[in-house]
């Protein structure tokens, strides 16, 4: 080995001092970085810790707020549905009220001179409130904010109490309504703001800051200790009032506070109302654990830069030493034939091709990834021009790659490769040319597999223009707007229905072609899109291009992107003037009908008034023909078969008056709020003589809680009277016939009238309750005349109920009146909550 010349070591000498300086200015430089970055990071960590807070005390103040409202609206239902003669018994209901709603300290009612009428502190009845102190600065929904005042109660809110302790303070809300007689009255709540302050104390003891509740004018409702602000203070100097609101309604910076020192301020403003949350952390607080870390790490820097120091002197004295110098020089060696070897590897194992070529374009170099691109191995591929290797329809672009005349930048072409699996791959050749003195010695490059990309783009051309063909071709009217309102395109329906070429409505305003009335609506209703959400659905009236005013139905459809952000609306048309044209039609026809109905319905009424007449001269001959007839049996049986047709042909007559009467258009009905179990007892006692003489026992099992329903007693007592009737008439000699009522899951009220006779063929179950129709097992003479259930089922519908037939599973039928309840949820206790039941014995 030679030795290291003298004339060098002073140069070497140089270099390790020059070197040493710049790792300690290195060192120093970061150490600087990272001490100002933790300083950053600390005063980040606070600003969120901030933030995070004056949300949390945000959304308390809102809970207690709209705790408040939610306090006055529930109060203002019982004022309004209260006895206007006794408002001033509503104290106790106040102050019920507020058990458990400790933020609030009162509750009145007011009248319109603002003396109380009611307060949930009865000692404050009858005061006279101050009403000019109870100006209102917010309203929601009803509920008003008036603000904060002094004081504590409803008599600081007096003339006389006008001058409160300094220091204590109430927040007012009102809620103006109308009492039950008819005047204006407001409900008033006063609301500890100490409530809030204690809050805001306690949640930000944690990060010792400070807090204020205060409107956006700058008054304070709440502060914190050791703020000295009471209730109704004026902070408008405050930067976030001064700066920031109302432009921005949550934010944080640093700077000048509430306090004398630099703050770290953040503020939030409550949600629907003008009030703000303001948060404040000492900027020297924050900062007093980074100074303490700044310390240790500066420490730690002068332990570095002191180790840099040791270090180079070590280097400089080494350089004298020809042997470690050599020696250093051979590990570098190594270490650069290192690199070269895991740089091979690594361009093995890039999932890209690699290649170089000569200054011809001759492949010198390619990876691994050209196995599986090519079918020829990489060992007969070197020594190849690359253009002999791609398709030949994309030979001269690779040609091109190799051009000395063309720029030294990147050279870009795509081309098709086929692989050793038979498939053709596209990729994206780019080429660099390498200069060495000054010469072009060869090109490196480098290949990407676009296949996948490429089929993806030609799919989404393919379905794009599938998707405007469909769009194209359908049958419905269709246009496309931008996010600004102006045409993106239209269909052929669109045009065929408007008269408009699509080239002359693209880029237009939506509705500029329109009527000033039907402009003013379609940008009506894109406001409610705009509103309302993704679709809107409405019928409108437009113009066809013949002229004609069509009846339309508009859908439309709002567009967005995958942020969420507006990108355009889809309108669509459905022309439904012919459908609009049947509908009217279609009512004609149905008042056409029922004038026919009514006509029927008359001219049944009339004919029955008619019958009766004759029929009474029938009935009443037969009678004295009978009286008169008892010494000659034969004439008085024919008078008395006179007279037992006369009978059925008067029910017959009374029948038809009653179907006429319920399907005249006049009411009839005279509704009132009964408990049906009376009605249900009067009927059977009415009905116990027939009972006996067919040696039945009716069974009526009723709860023992009031079945209420709104009914016309006389209708209700008739179709009970006809089912009963029924199953006494067809019931076997000494069986049962059962009533039952009950309250269905629906709280609908249900009687139940059951009979063990020969039951109903099930295909008939329906039609029994049809006029003139009978069931045929009791078309022996015995069934009547078949409008019994027919007149039932119109009086129990227009009742809003129900009445259906079934077969018992042990035999008979069963009979179901369903009607609405009208019960005002009285509650039994559970000795009387028990089903009763009452028979009548034959």
């Amino acid at each position: 080995m030679a030795e290291t010349a003298p004339s060098t070591l002073p140069l070497l000498k140089r270099l390790a001092i020059t070197v040493g300086l710049v790792i300690s200015l290195v060192v120093l430089m970061a150490l600087a970085a990272v001490v100002r970055s933790e300083r950053e990071a600390a005063l980040d960590q606070a600003t969120d810790r901030g933030e995070l807070m004056a949300r949390v005390l945000a959304d308390h103040a809102g809970r207690g707020l709209d705790a408040g409202a939610l306090l006055l609206t529930a109060l203002g239902e019982t004022v309004t549905r209260a006895d206007k003669t006794t408002l001033s018994a509503l104290s106790p209901v106040f102050a019920s009220a507020l058990l458990g709603v400790n933020h609030v300290r009162s509750v009145a009612l007011l009248d319109s001179q603002g003396r109380v009428q009611a307060a949930s502190d009865s000692a404050a009845e009858g005061l006279m409130l101050d009403r000019s102190r109870l100006r209102t600065s917010a309203d929601r929904g009803g509920v008003q904010l008036v603000g904060v005042l002094p004081g504590r109660g409803l008599r600081d809110l007096t003339v006389a109490g006008a001058q409160a302790a300094p220091g204590v303070g109430m927040i007012l809300m009102q809620r103006p309504l109308v009492a039950p007689d008819g005047r204006p009255m407001t409900l008033l709540a006063v609301l500890n703001p100490d409530v809030f302050a204690n809050y805001q104390q306690r949640a930000l003891e944690e990060i010792s800051g400070v807090g204020v509740l205060a409107s956006y004018t700058g008054q304070v409702y709440s502060a914190t200790a050791p703020l000295d602000l009471v209730p109704g203070a004026s902070i408008t100097a405050h930067p976030v009032f001064k700066d920031w609101l109302p432009a921005r309604e949550y934010g944080a910076y640093v700077g000048a506070g509430l306090q004398e020192e630099r703050q770290i301020v953040a503020y939030r403003t409550l949600r629907g109302r003008p009030m703000t949350v303001v948060v404040e952390q000492s900027e020297d607080a924050v900062l007093a654990p980074w100074r303490e870390l700044a310390a240790w790490r500066v420490l730690m820097a002068a332990f570095a830069v002191l180790v840099i120091s040791v270090g180079t002197a070590i280097v400089y004295r080494s350089i004298c030493a020809r042997e470690r110098a050599r020696a250093a020089l051979d590990e570098a060696h190594e270490s650069v034939a290192l690199r070269e070897r895991e740089l091979s590897v690594l361009m093995k194992s890039v999932q890209e091709l690699i290649f170089r070529t000569d200054s011809q374009g001759m492949l010198t170099f390619v990876n691994a990834r050209w196995a599986a691109l090519s079918p020829e191995p990489a060992e007969r591929a070197l020594g190849r021009s690359l253009q002999d290797l791609v398709e030949p329809i994309c030979r001269h672009r690779v040609a091109a790659l190799f051009e000395r005349d063309v720029d030294d930048g990147l050279r870009t072409v795509e081309v098709t490769l086929k692989a050793a699996d038979g498939r053709r791959h596209r990729l994206q050749v780019c080429v660099v040319p390498l200069h060495a003195r000054g010469r072009l010695v060869g090109y490196a490059g480098s290949a990407v597999d676009v296949t996948e990309r490429y089929e993806a783009q030609r799919r989404l051309t393919q379905e794009l223009a599938f998707t405007a063909l469909l769009l194209d071709v359908s049958p419905y009217p269709i246009s496309l707007f931008d996010a600004e309102g102006r045409y993106v395109t239209v269909n052929r329906a669109w045009e065929a229905f408007t008269g408009r070429a699509r080239d002359t409505v693209i880029g237009t305003r939506m509705g500029s072609f329109m009527s000033s009335p039907e402009r003013e609506e379609h940008d009506r209703q894109h406001e409610r899109l705009l509103a309302g959400g993704a679709s809107l659905r409405y019928e409108a009236i437009w113009r066809h291009r013949d002229g004609s005013q069509r009846d339309v139905v508009i859908n439309k459809l709002m567009l967005r992107d995958e942020l969420g952000q507006i990108t355009g609306t889809l309108n669509t048309l459905i022309d439904v003037s012919e459908f609009r044209e049947a509908e009217r039609a279609t009512r004609e026809a149905r008042d056409a009908a029922e004038d026919a109905s009514r006509a029927k319905s008359e001219f049944i009424a009339n004919i029955s008034h008619e019958l009766r007449t004759p029929l009474q001269s029938i009935l009443g001959f037969s009678e004295l023909g009978q009286a008169r007839a008892q010494q000659a049996p034969r004439l008085a049986e024919m008078f008395g078969d006179i007279h037992v047709a006369g009978q059925r042909m008067l029910a017959l007559v009374n029948d038809l008056l009653d179907v006429s009467k319920i399907e005249s258009t006049v009411g009839t009905l005279d509704l009132e709020r009964c408990d049906l179990r009376s009605l249900v007892r009067s009927v059977l006692r009415e009905l116990q003589p027939l009972a006996a003489r067919r040696q039945l026992q009716l069974q009526a099992r009723m709860p023992a809680e009031p079945l209420h329903a709104r009914v016309d007693p006389l209708r209700l007592q008739q179709v009970l009277r006809n089912v009963i009737a029924n199953a006494i008439k067809f019931s076997a000699e000494g069986s049962v016939v059962e009533i039952a009522g009950d309250t269905t899951a629906q709280r609908e009220v249900q009687l139940a009238v059951s009979d063990r006779g020969p039951g109903i063929p099930a295909a008939e179950l329906e039609s029994i309750f049809e006029a003139f129709v009978q069931s045929s097992k009791t078309k022996d003479g015995s069934g009547g005349t078949g409008l019994g259930l027919a007149i039932c089922r119109k009086i129990v519908e227009i009742h809003g109920g129900r009445i259906s037939a079934s077969n018992r599973a042990d035999g008979g039928a069963r009979f179901d009146i369903v009607l609405p309840s009208c019960s005002f949820g009285e509650t039994l206790s559970a000795e009387f909550a028990k089903t009763t039941i009452h028979s009548v014995e034959p």
